[in-house]
């Protein structure tokens, strides 16, 4: 038989994929879901805390969760972090921080950010992997104002997204991916465990706030024997475009 709790989470999340309570949205307080549903509050954050470990929702000391995802299958109709991917597949996310420092903000960094040339930025390359096999590399540029809440993260945090909701409240709304496969090249093969040349899936991207201010842009490279993406779309919607390459 199951158990009370699983069946509220099992609501909330269909709630969450119909969008009734849509990403950067904070859930009803415990006290209103508990009424709603007949139970009491302890039931109420046992389904919760299922929720927020899958990476659908955040929580912070003393205030009410948020929405930051809005299903368990990785698409690119959605923005999702490598960290909720992961914990949706049932897989544990890790992270660890190769190198990070502040640089003059480049032309491509000017753009992607829309900040003034010049402007200090954080650089980072973090080697993610999947239950600890590594299979990722993401070159990530933070914009000048959230840089010190990312630089201040400890080199090893599974997720930066989770973090900064927790530390600030940021939530990463948008985002918008391009996809290409490039030959791995001698520094990325050694940090990722495979021999040089081999082909990788690259995806660059931009992710903003809801307001549309860019956080953060980025070079993700992915093993292509460790991750695959599927897109669904249909005649009326398609969130993948196709461009010639750059």
């Amino acid at each position: 038989m199951t158990a009370r709790h699983e069946e509220i989470a099992d609501e909330l999340r269909r709630a969450i994929g119909r969008e009734e309570y849509t990403v950067g949205s904070r859930l009803p307080a415990e006290t209103e879901l508990a009424a709603q549903y007949g139970v009491s509050r302890g039931t109420v954050r046992q389904a919760v805390a299922a929720l927020t470990s899958e990476g659908l929702i955040g929580s912070r000391q003393g205030a009410r969760r948020v929405v930051l995802a809005s299903r368990r299958s990785q698409s690119f109709a959605e923005l999702r972090s490598f960290a909720q991917w992961a914990r949706s597949m049932g897989r544990e996310a890790t992270g660890h921080v190769v190198s990070q420092e502040y640089r003059p903000a480049t032309q491509e960094d000017a753009v992607r950010l829309q900040l003034s040339l010049g402007t200090q930025v954080l650089h980072v390359l973090r080697v993610r992997g999947l239950d600890g096999e590594p299979v990722l590399l993401e070159r990530t540029v933070y914009a000048d104002w959230i840089s010190p809440a990312v630089a201040a993260i400890e080199p090893e945090c599974p997720s930066v997204t989770q973090r900064l909701y927790e530390n600030t409240g940021l939530v990463f709304a948008y985002g918008e991916h391009v996809i290409d496969a490039v030959a791995c090249g001698a520094r990325d093969a050694e940090l990722l465990g495979v021999r040089r040349s081999s082909p990788l899936l690259r995806v660059r991207r931009v992710t903003t706030t809801r307001e549309g201010r860019p956080v953060e842009w980025s070079d993700d490279r992915y093993r292509s024997d460790a991750v695959s993406f599927s897109v669904h779309n249909s005649i009326g919607s398609n969130a993948l475009a196709r461009m010639t390459a750059e």
